[in-house]
């Protein structure tokens, strides 16, 4: 049997589906930033703000969970975007642990300039957007299996 070319092994960079993810993360992130800098946004509070268009006035616990974010990395994202006048943070009336974070009149505005976005990330994939949903749920499968492994071993 010949021996394994090193150019085919497992810890070759090519082979790696966390390479993969990652430097297809940083190719969107360039996709993206010339869209959310017409914006003044940073990837990071366009997440925020897509969570906030879908329903305002999230906890900042819910935030964090459905961005992956804890609260130290949170935290000044929010100030910033409150800093900007986008958003608002304030206590929950009913349970004072509650950080609420609402949009502003400037936040739920600056959706309608976000709108095209979607489409124009489709257009640079230069993908069917069928196919880019059904990359999207398989990327989705995969994230959810790795967090339950994780979450097996803590």
């Amino acid at each position: 049997m010949p021996p394994t070319c090193e150019a085919d092994g497992p810890l070759t960079l090519a082979n790696q589906i966390c390479f993969a993810v990652y430097s297809a993360a940083h190719a969107f992130n360039r996709v993206y930033k010339p869209l959310l800098d017409g914006l003044g946004l940073t990837y990071p509070q366009y997440l925020v703000l897509l969570l906030l268009w879908e329903e305002d006035r999230q906890t900042m616990k819910a935030l964090g969970q459905r961005l992956y974010l804890d609260s130290g990395t949170l935290t000044p994202l929010l100030k910033r975007l409150e800093g900007t006048g986008l958003i608002q943070r304030a206590r929950d009336a009913a349970d004072e642990r509650l950080m609420r974070i609402s949009l502003t009149e400037a936040g739920r505005d600056l959706r309608q300039r976000a709108l095209p976005f979607p489409g124009e990330v489709v257009c640079a994939a230069g993908q069917p957007p069928e196919r880019l949903a059904a990359l999207r749920d398989e990327i989705v499968a995969l994230r959810d299996a790795l967090h339950v492994t994780v979450a097996e071993r803590d």
